[in-house]
């Protein structure tokens, strides 16, 4: 509501942490509780003009009684009053939606922190005057801290979304802030359901809890900062590893068998920075061939180096 801003809370400030709930400031309420004693006053008077109706009514009813004929419907409702009887009640809701509204605008002119926040900047100052829709301050919720990165389409069927117990584990890491050995847990949160614009990557939201540390003692977030996610897949079972660049065109791996190459085709399930999971077309006890061959056929001589 508009009015002279009077009262300030202690934690009302850049940083400060306020509960849910927990008052910010205070509007000089003067006008709206005259207001509120105005509309209730006219709510009383709309009652006793109703009741006034009401006994109108018992001697129209009576009088009606008495005249032992029949009318017309439409005669009949003018003679027992009951236009005027709807008139009153109307005017009795009217006068208790005024009070109503009387009532919210001066809880209004108290301003509560509508969750567990913290305050980011502050737009008044005692004495400000306000208006109804004016920006009083910017507050974050602390509960939760979201991180907004993005991940490869071929990567999110690894990956599971939901609440603590149901997301992804994630590690971050604020490399230019934190030292090197701090880090917060989080969880995959949410698909956000778009693609990137420049890299055409998945979307996805990683939920940092308690993200000021103020209950786990950990470092906390900044908004705003670039941070490092490190995602924790589902396991690989029943996959061999091996060194990315041992990959060849055409999902083709090297091998040694028999002192001879053997150009194997297998079945990459995935891959990361450095290595490559296969699910099929190797063996525990294959030689993967890790130098590259100026000649390239199946069949041809190897030695082993050194």
């Amino acid at each position: 509501v508009a009015g002279e801003v009077v009262a300030l809370a202690d934690e009302f400030v850049p940083g400060g942490e306020a509960k849910a709930g927990a008052v910010l400031l205070k509007i000089d309420d003067a006008d709206y509780r005259i207001a509120l004693d105005q509309r209730e006053s006219e709510l009383q008077q709309a009652k006793a003009e109703m009741e006034i109706e009401n006994g109108r009514q018992e001697i129209a009813e009576r009088d009606y009684r008495g005249l032992n004929k029949d009318l017309e419907p439409a005669n009949r409702a003018l003679v027992l009053r009951e236009p005027q009887l709807r008139s009153a009640e109307a005017a009795v809701r009217a006068a208790a939606s005024a009070v109503e509204q009387a009532r919210l605008d001066l809880e209004r002119a108290t301003v509560h922190a509508p969750f567990h926040a913290q305050v980011l900047s502050r737009g008044v100052n005692l004495g400000s005057q306000v208006s109804s829709g004016d920006t009083l301050a910017r507050l974050v919720g602390i509960d939760t801290y979201w991180v907004e990165t993005t991940i490869p389409l071929d990567r999110l069927r690894w990956l599971s979304f939901g609440d603590s117990n149901g997301g992804s584990f994630v590690t971050v890491r604020h490399r230019s802030a934190w030292s090197e050995d701090e880090s917060r847990e989080a969880y995959l949160f949410r698909l956000v359901g778009e693609l990137e614009g420049d890299t055409r990557m998945a979307r996805v939201l990683v939920a940092v809890d308690d993200p000021l540390g103020r209950e786990s003692g950990g470092p906390a977030l900044i908004i705003g900062s670039f941070v490092e996610c490190l995602i924790e897949g589902r396991e690989l079972k029943n996959v061999f590893r091996v060194p990315r660049d041992t990959v060849r065109k055409g999902d083709t791996i090297w091998l040694m068998r028999d002192g001879r190459l053997a150009v194997q085709p297998v079945d990459i399930v995935f891959q990361d920075v450095d290595h490559a999971y296969i699910a099929s077309g190797l063996h525990a006890d294959d030689r993967v061939v890790t130098t590259s061959l100026a000649t390239v056929r199946n069949g041809v001589t190897l030695r082993l180096k050194g």
